[in-house]
């Protein structure tokens, strides 16, 4: 089975610069706190937040028995946050999911895969809407 591309866009209310800055610019401190139950942290372990820095994200994640980690050889996101003409934005999501060997992937798991995409989104929307400083 070759890769499994799919595509997905998330309308929002909240500008394009802010949800940018959310998840780009501020992540490390933005994410956490809209998906603690995902997410216990961001630690810089080299640079100033400029090209090159790295960042060591810690998951709160478990397996048991089987998951994404026993199937795919790699998952890659590209998001591109898009502004429309009402003030808000679009998220463009394509997710790229690439199986082990032989492994086989059921519509159900591509499914859960594109609810938790758009669930991680509209977490970081919450986020904002209910800290509108940020």
């Amino acid at each position: 089975m070759g890769a499994i591309t799919y595509d997905m866009e998330i309308p929002s209310s909240i500008s394009a610069e802010k949800m940018f800055k959310a998840f780009v610019l501020d992540g490390d401190t933005i994410i956490p706190k809209a998906l603690p139950h995902a997410i216990t942290g961001v630690q810089t372990l080299e640079g100033d937040g400029s090209v090159g820095t790295i960042k060591l994200t810690t998951f709160c994640y478990s397996i048991i028995e089987s998951g994404a980690l026993d199937v795919f050889e790699s998952i890659s996101y590209h998001i591109k946050i898009v502004a429309t003409p009402d003030g808000g934005c679009i998220c463009k999501n394509r997710s790229i999911y690439t199986p082990k060997c032989d492994a086989q992937v059921s519509e159900e798991e591509i499914k859960a895969g594109k609810e938790r995409a758009s669930g991680i989104f509209k977490k970081v929307e919450a986020y904002l809407l209910a800290n509108p400083d940020c």
